[in-house]
């Protein structure tokens, strides 16, 4: 993976010796920030018109039932799409290196994630571009689009289904959606609780000590790819 600085990296003068990674790293590039938000905005709308259509108080205030019930079926519809587009062409390079990194889990996942469930400090654990908990977040968030999709077909479609399964599709689909409103909560909870990790899902950029104190992993995955060291690595970096 090729290093990515902020365009006005400092490079010294030939001969001046090794040049370094200095600035901001990107984090994030459009593509990948497009599919996150896409995404995240198709899974509001059918938050909001899920507890229109469920939630008795809701449904009275909004009202006007059919076009809820057509609205949350195109987001259902639309949900994989943005991930989808987004991984189809050369543009999702990065986006597919995430997800190999998403699904790779190291010994050191396994001890952040004990860590963490143990209420024990995680940060003596080295971590990569993702921790244990964003990598557990990600697969959930996998899990959910495809359930929700394929039991959201069976009750939008009963009449190619049997009884049976349509009861089923309907008790899992509430179930899954409950549970994950308070993951969506607790997501972004923990985004707000973390300005530098929510900025360089905005921006698609973090600074250097972000990086070092949060995935030190992955910053010497960079300095491997560039065979460059980084600027100040010594240095105790800004959280």
């Amino acid at each position: 993976m090729a290093a990515a600085t902020h365009p006005s990296a400092d490079r010294p003068p030939s001969g001046a010796g090794e040049r370094r990674l200095v600035g901001e790293l990107v984090r994030f590039d459009g593509v990948q920030r497009f599919a996150h938000w896409a995404t995240a905005a198709l899974f509001l709308a059918l938050i909001v018109t899920g507890a229109a259509l469920y939630v008795p108080a809701v449904e009275v205030l909004v009202g006007r039932r059919p076009l809820v019930e057509r609205v949350h079926v195109d987001a259902g519809l639309a949900l994989a799409a943005p991930l989808l587009v987004s991984l189809a062409g050369p543009w999702g390079r990065a986006l597919r290196r995430d997800l190999g990194r998403l699904n790779r889990w190291s010994e050191d996942d396994r001890r952040w994630l004990r860590s963490a469930l143990s209420a024990r400090r995680t940060a003596s654990v080295p971590k990569g571009k993702f921790n244990a908990g964003q990598k557990l977040n990600a697969a959930f968030t996998g899990g959910v689009l495809l359930v929700m999709v394929l039991t959201g077909a069976v009750m939008h479609w009963p009449l190619y289904w049997p009884l049976s399964w349509r009861t089923g599709a309907t008790f899992v689909h509430d179930v899954v959606a409950y549970v994950f409103v308070l993951v969506v909560v607790a997501h972004v909870a923990m985004a707000l609780a973390h300005p530098a990790a929510l900025r360089s899902m905005v921006t698609g950029r973090v600074g250097l000590g972000w990086a070092r104190r949060h995935a030190p992993l992955w910053l010497e995955e960079l300095e491997a790819a560039a065979g460059t060291p980084v600027a100040g690595r010594d240095q105790p970096g800004p959280g």
